[in-house]
């Protein structure tokens, strides 16, 4: 037996079966230091997928901020510290002015449930509208969003699913304003069943990049419509930003600013700690008033002072390296890379994307764009016997994940576009 065989039935034995892995052949990882990563061979990966080191693995300017913190104090937010009301105060410069305050989590599927809550406050209902493609957490509240993997007992009737919006084949047959109408259509047809029900409506929960959808290419002001449905109907409208945010698409500090909307809720985590466990939900001083007055909310372990050091030293890192900058550049770069690499092959069927967060649709033909997802998983598989680790998702299950941490340079674009080129070839 091999050692990642004898690790993998010593896992299965202390940790139960049906654990996911990433990889046919799982790597056994036991270093990273900015976009590399090595296995305990000592074989070096190039990382092309991960999100939650997003100022690069082993960052030293966040080890020692965790350091230094945790060699002073840690506590909760029951007694004072100036540590949780510095980042947050710097935070919520960043978004709209009307998203002022914070509530500090351990995760984003913490943050998530929070902000259903926090909707239910504000509008005395409980009815909600995601995606049938999305995924928002763990939680009871939040698995009964995900269609993926049904809950146990079926959905609850406050849950409504809408199409996931599919630029390549889009709904209705028409891109554009058609496209953006098409899906504000079938929320709103959402919204009425809520309102026919017991439950009522209290809003609309949404990555407003659509990454686990396949993160498509939308029409300007897509979102639009379908946001003045929500408001129209006293609704909130919640952006998971656990995989957009923190300047990963490049051109905005947020996904929903990207998408031209503001929200009433934004919900954060992965990459807010780089690794450290840390989530937030932001919003308005009124809509957090109304949560806390409507369920008693605390946290032990949300907005310690050892979070808040670590999620501080990320903003320092992402400013100070301007990190959000060359994910645009670096990123532009790659996607067009990744064009020229579908001149030559054609199971690219759509390149899309924004940022250090892209990818490749895999298709058996362009005219009919047949989903080609076997043959993603054997791409996944194969750039990771080459050393270069990254994944596949989307609404087919087709498309490459592209999210490197956001130091990802030209040259690691280049390794990773030659790897692909190679991978592709061999099919």
């Amino acid at each position: 037996m091999s050692g990642n065989q004898e690790m993998i039935a010593r896992r299965e034995r202390l940790l139960g079966r049906n654990m996911s892995l990433f990889y046919q052949d799982p790597v056994h990882l036991v270093k990273g230091e900015g976009v590399w990563l090595w296995d305990a061979d000592g074989r070096k990966y190039l990382d092309c997928y991960n999100n939650v080191p997003h100022v690069g693995h082993c960052h030293p300017r966040v080890v020692e901020a965790i350091c230094r913190q945790a060699s002073t104090l840690n506590t909760h937010t029951r007694y004072l510290h100036e540590g949780i009301l510095d980042y947050v105060e710097r935070l919520t410069a960043t978004f709209d002015k009307s998203l002022d305050a914070a509530i500090l989590t351990c995760t984003g599927s913490e943050a998530n449930d929070v902000a259903l809550h926090m909707a239910q406050a504000v509008t005395g209902k409980t009815g909600i509208i995601a995606t049938d493609f999305t995924y928002h957490g763990n939680t009871t509240a939040v698995s009964q969003l995900s269609t993926r993997m049904p809950p146990v007992g079926g959905y609850g009737g406050h849950v409504r699913h809408v199409p996931a919006p599919d630029s390549y084949r889009p709904l209705g047959g028409k891109g554009g304003e058609a496209f953006a109408q098409a899906w504000a259509a079938e929320v709103e047809k959402a919204i009425a069943s809520l309102q026919e029900s017991p439950f009522g409506f209290s809003g609309l929960i949404i990555d407003p990049f659509f990454a686990n959808e396949g993160f498509p290419d939308l029409p300007e002001n897509f979102l639009a419509p379908a946001v003045a449905a929500v408001r129209k109907a006293g609704g909130v409208v919640i952006a998971d930003e656990v995989q957009p945010g923190f300047g990963r698409t490049g051109g905005h500090m947020w996904g929903h600013q990207k998408a031209g909307i503001v929200p009433d809720i934004v919900t954060l985590g992965k990459p807010m700690g780089n690794g450290h466990p840390v989530g937030a939900v932001v919003a308005g001083a009124d809509t957090l008033n109304a949560f806390r007055k409507a369920f008693r909310y605390f946290n032990t372990f949300g907005g310690n002072p050892v979070s808040c050091a670590a999620a501080m030293a990320v903003l320092d890192v992402l400013e100070e390296e301007k990190l959000q900058a060359n994910a645009l550049e670096v990123g532009a770069y790659a996607r067009q890379g990744l064009e020229k690499l579908a001149q030559k092959h054609g199971m690219i069927g759509n390149v899309r994307g924004s940022g250090l967060f892209f990818g490749a649709e895999l298709v058996l033909d362009r005219a009919e764009k047949t989903p080609a997802a076997e043959m993603a998983t054997r791409v996944v598989n194969e750039m990771r016997e080459r050393g270069v680790l990254m994944n596949k998702l989307g609404i087919h299950q087709n498309a490459t994940k592209i999210r490197p941490p956001m130091p990802f340079s030209r040259e690691n674009a280049d390794l990773m576009l030659s790897t692909l080129d190679d991978v592709l070839g061999g099919l």
